[in-house]
């Protein structure tokens, strides 16, 4: 409300497309702020999703370097994201999904498994129509996070 006792109008997201984004993001990386632009570019309201430490233990057998709070308060940092939210605790059922009823998925170009295995999980159809795109590679030589790891 202003001095005037009227009240103020503030735009709503609800409304907005809704864009998501997967990922570890352990150490916020140029690939990963290339990727974060090229979603961002879709239009809408991004959210990102973080796997959770115990995910990542179970797909990549190492815990990540930063802990699901740091990953996220790392994400949160960047203008581009507007939302970010923990991942499902078990693999394949794609909760997250329910909950947010995203319009696209945007997958990096390097998650070829999470991309096959969304399709099937979409086709079956209790999820609604949900978009999948897939984006480029930005410098996959030099800016992928198992080769800076390594560094």
């Amino acid at each position: 409300m202003d001095d005037e006792g009227d009240s103020i109008i503030m735009p709503q997201i609800i409304n907005s497309k809704k864009i998501l984004i997967f990922g570890v993001f352990d150490g916020v990386h140029d690939g990963h702020l290339s990727f974060i632009n090229e979603a961002k570019e879709q239009g809408g309201h991004l959210i990102a999703i973080v796997a959770r430490d115990s995910m990542v233990e179970k797909l990549k057998g190492k815990k990540p370097m930063n802990n699901e709070v740091e990953r996220i308060r790392n994400l949160l940092e960047i203008h581009e994201v507007d939302r970010v939210l923990l991942g499902d605790l078990d693999i394949g059922t794609y909760n997250i999904l329910k909950e947010v009823a995203p319009d696209v998925v945007f997958l990096g170009y390097d998650q070829e498994a999470l991309y096959e295995n969304l399709n099937e999980f979409i086709k079956r159809g209790t999820l609604g129509d949900i978009k999948i795109l897939k984006g480029k590679p930005h410098k996959p030589d030099t800016h992928h996070s198992s080769i800076l790891n390594k560094k």
